[in-house]
């Protein structure tokens, strides 16, 4: 059987993992084949060799991969360890360990493993709820590695991975070292951070950038769009929901509203079919349900076959010459990959710069066949989608009170 074999860049970020590490590559990057190639190496395997090299069976732990739902159900994991001749079907597994692939949502049911390997796929480890407690109690008596194409933004980000690390007791001893917190603020709120330089030495100790050098070229064009200006002035000035017939009641209720308003005019749809013309077969993220009912009848009217992944339905993407797949941002930026296009239409904005990220590196593989890629953002001249694409160009997430406080 043919040996492994790694690009460059992997071969590269593999020489530098190590247990706790996180493995930090862009979408697309081939973070998958890198992790399974380390716990390879790491028990007696070699890559880039003419033949296959087995593992030491002897020695080799239980493998765990916890990952997003979606890589789950769909046996991503299964494909890319069929190389290492693993797989958790133990008829097809060449070794006596275990395999076992789960995601996030049940992370609590391994939580009491022993001396085996965690591979943590997509970065879920943030805040202090249950699925950190459980990460932090495998840590404890695992070896593991994370892997992320966009490991934190803020120092609170990686308190967890911190920890798991050894560098912190817990949460409250790196409060009192590094956080200063606003005593004007209704909640808890961090003004400012002591002695960054440790910070800095910390993460760089266990973040393993791979140098991904991509082939593919993105194209990113904005398509400007008209909207119903009247009833958008309207409802600013008024504060008043003319779909409930009652006031607006708060900030969420606000945006809410504005941004059905732009995004249900007809000129957003228009674009959407022009742009559908000169590509066949396109990926539309989408965020609100009602989106989705129009763009479904859309579609319809225009005789384009359709499928949808959201939280209601999960379907393949289709096999035809020309089709939409429409994805809600929130059920389907992360945990999959296509290659059967080269085209997203962004019909809406999400409010999170990390999501806008993943969802556009779903058509950006190693392995797609095209060079060029073409990404359309649908924006209209309103403030709110201004405000929204000025956040996101500043690589942050969109506030809601922020945009209400600063004037609309």
């Amino acid at each position: 059987m043919a040996g492994i074999n790694l690009y460059d860049y992997q071969l590269d970020a593999l020489k530098r993992m190590h247990n706790g590490c996180i493995l930090c590559g862009g979408v697309g990057s081939g973070k998958s084949r890198t992790a399974l190639a380390y716990f390879y190496t790491q028990h007696g395997g070699e890559v880039n060799t003419e033949e296959y090299v087995p593992m030491d069976d002897v020695k080799i732990p239980n493998l765990y991969i916890i990952t997003t739902a979606r890589k789950r159900d769909t046996c991503e994991w299964e494909d890319e360890l069929l190389p290492f001749l693993l797989s958790p079907n133990r008829e097809i597994n060449l070794y006596h360990n275990r395999v076992i692939i789960d995601s996030w949502n049940n992370i609590e049911k391994h939580d009491m493993a022993k001396n085996a390997f965690f591979i943590f796929d997509e970065q879920r480890v943030v805040g202090k709820g249950a699925w950190v407690k459980s990460f932090l109690k495998i840590c404890k008596s695992n070896e593991w590695i994370l892997l992320s194409a966009t490991p934190g933004d803020t120092w609170q980000d990686y308190i967890p991975v911190f920890i798991a690390n050894g560098f912190y007791r817990n949460r409250t001893e790196f409060n009192e070292m590094h956080c200063v917190y606003s005593r004007f603020s209704k909640y808890p709120k961090v003004e400012r951070y002591l002695n960054v330089g440790r910070l800095i030495r910390l993460r760089d100790r266990i973040l393993v950038e791979m140098n991904f050098k991509r082939q593919t070229i993105s194209h990113h064009y904005d398509i400007l769009v008209d909207y119903d200006r009247s009833t958008y002035k309207e409802i600013i000035k008024t504060r008043w929901n003319p779909y409930k017939n009652e006031p607006i009641k708060d900030a969420a209720e606000m945006c809410g509203l504005l941004r059905k308003i732009v995004n249900l005019a007809p000129d957003r749809f228009m674009s959407c079919i022009e742009i559908m013309s000169g590509h066949p077969r396109v990926i539309i993220f989408y965020n609100f349900d009602y989106e989705l009912e129009s763009l479904i009848d859309l579609c319809a009217a225009d005789g384009i076959e359709y499928a949808q992944w959201n939280g209601h339905k999960h379907q393949p993407i289709p096999e035809g010459d020309r089709w939409a797949y429409l994805v809600q941002y929130n059920a389907g930026a992360e945990g999959w990959n296509c290659i059967k296009t080269d085209t997203i239409i962004f019909f809406s904005q999400s409010y999170s710069y990390k999501v806008m990220v993943q969802a556009a590196g779903r058509i950006d593989r190693l392995n797609t066949p095209y060079r060029d890629l073409y990404y359309y953002h649908i924006k209209s001249p309103s403030s709110i989608d201004i405000s929204i694409a000025r956040a996101l160009k500043q690589k942050k997430n969109f506030n809601e009170r922020k945009f209400m406080d600063g004037g609309m």
